[in-house]
């Protein structure tokens, strides 16, 4: 239904399914085999759809082992999307990526990151209001942290100077899958709602 509607009308018929969410299978972009050196790098800027669609598209064959959408820094068990689209749950939705650390860089991914949404509205990408549509980095080791901190600085001085960008920056905690007819939505669904935020901006590089 998304493909034929308009992409602002599309997003207001997000679907809801009571479905059980499992680890993504090869035909939805599961990856087997992932080598022990991989890392993971999990970030939250609005909309999980339009994120993970930029993500693969440009680190696809970059070293980007896996991308699957989900839910983080929330409370309660298992949340559905439709439980975290009340808000009320505190989770945002999320990308998490497991990647190649000789190849894509974790500090590459963050920068990419600032440029593919707009971190300086608090709670909200575009039209998508909500605190599970804010912007957040979630660290899974304190090389993470720091490296987290020191590209947000130079964002905010080189990139977003004339606003104050509102990223949270939080140690990663339980993550959950999302529905499986979340991952790789847009693949599946050309023509589906896209953020109008979520673009990549030619911003020069970061010194």
């Amino acid at each position: 239904m998304a493909s034929l509607m308009p992409n602002f009308v599309s997003r207001f018929f997000r679907p809801f399914s009571s479905s059980t969410k499992m680890g993504l299978g090869p035909a939805e972009g599961g990856v087997q085999n992932i080598p022990d050196t991989a890392q993971k790098c999990t970030v939250a800027a609005g909309c999980f759809w339009g994120v993970e669609h930029l993500f693969r598209k440009n680190f696809g064959d970059k070293g980007l082992y896996d991308a699957r959408v989900g839910y983080i820094g929330g409370d309660g068990n298992n949340p559905s999307y439709r439980a975290v689209c009340t808000g009320r749950t505190g989770h945002a939705e999320a990308l998490q990526m497991t990647f190649d650390p000789s190849r894509l860089s974790y500090t590459t991914l963050l920068e990419f990151f600032y440029k593919m949404h707009d971190p300086t509205t608090k709670d909200r990408q575009g039209a998508d209001t909500g605190t599970q549509y804010r912007s957040a980095i979630f660290y899974h080791s304190p090389e993470q942290e720091q490296a987290a901190k020191e590209v947000t600085e130079k964002a905010q001085n080189q990139w977003w100077k004339s606003k104050g960008i509102t990223t949270e920056i939080l140690e990663a905690g339980q993550w959950w899958d999302a529905e499986s007819y979340h991952q790789l939505y847009l693949d599946k669904n050309p023509g589906g709602y896209e953020c109008p935020a979520h673009y990549v901006r030619s911003f020069p590089a970061l010194s």
